[in-house]
């Protein structure tokens, strides 16, 4: 785990390069730092910062660049309050607060010669493409990569520039289903979990990453589980209730753990006796 470059509760300011509207409600922040830091930035895939609003407040969003190249941050969000909204109001030029990284990170070196499956929903997207960048940069020290993602409508699908580079390889495998398809859709049309049952990995020797809406994630793990796949060999990300990163205030407690110390990448063994408790 890469620790944060400063102080835990020390703001940098990052400057805004460019914005990028990926639906109608999330957008996508391109930052590179406004002054010269001590030892340069670094980060883990499945790691987050928190993002501060100069005069509004922060919130954690998880990174979404790839960490070869952490001299440019890129974060994508959905407009879902004070804070994002006025992050959303935000234009080229302006700067925005950074602290972090804070947290734990996807387990890609565990994932060296297995089967790679990547389950994802929605923005869930977003804290796994630093992962698939890292994956198929080192292409060869793994097996199958395969990806399965969904998403509302073809409307609210992420990264669509990306998604066709990947789907145009031929070392990896990517399904995308829509719950609602519009007129022009020729994809797969329900839920992403049922695509579990279709994904072509050995289960004695594969790996598995799922981020999105919790519901969706206690499906995905339990068609995993139908498939063979280890509970200990299932990560999921639970981004919740994140206030000061560091474990201070309390509000991300997890049962005896802190989301923002312990997670927000989880081994699914460790936490599956809260998992599919409510309200927890």
């Amino acid at each position: 785990m890469i620790a944060p470059t400063q102080a835990p509760m020390v703001t940098t300011p990052w400057t805004i390069t460019r914005i990028e509207k990926e639906t109608e409600d999330t957008f996508t922040l391109d930052l590179k730092a406004s002054e010269v830091e001590a030892s340069p930035y670094r980060f883990e895939p499945g790691q987050f910062n928190m993002l501060y609003v100069f005069g509004v407040g922060e919130a954690p969003i998880s990174i979404s660049g790839d960490p070869a190249k952490p001299k440019r941050l890129r974060h994508t969000t959905r407009i879902v309050g004070t804070v994002t909204r006025a992050m959303g109001a935000l234009r080229k030029g302006e700067s925005i607060g950074i602290r972090g990284p804070y947290g734990s990170s996807w387990p890609l070196e565990q994932a060296k010669g297995k089967d790679v499956i990547i389950v994802s929903g929605g923005i869930g997207l977003a804290p796994l493409r630093p992962a698939l960048h890292k994956l198929l940069a080192h292409r060869q020290q793994y097996r199958r990569i395969i990806l399965l993602y969904g998403a509302r409508t073809p409307e609210d699908i992420l990264y669509n520039k990306h998604l066709e580079k990947w789907r145009a390889r031929f070392d990896v495998e990517v399904y995308i289903t829509v719950d609602r398809a519009t007129r022009n859709w020729r994809g797969n049309v329900g839920v992403v979990t049922p695509l579990v049952k279709r994904a072509p990995f050995h289960r004695d020797n594969a790996i598995a990453m799922i981020c999105g809406p919790e519901i969706m994630m206690r499906y995905a793990v339990q068609e995993l589980r139908t498939r063979g796949l280890q509970a200990e060999d299932i990560y999921v990300s639970i981004e919740r209730n994140m206030k000061c990163a560091i474990g201070h205030c309390g509000h991300c407690q997890y049962g005896p753990a802190f989301t923002c110390k312990d997670g927000p990448v989880f081994r699914y063994d460790k936490i599956e006796h809260l998992f599919n408790l409510v309200e927890i």
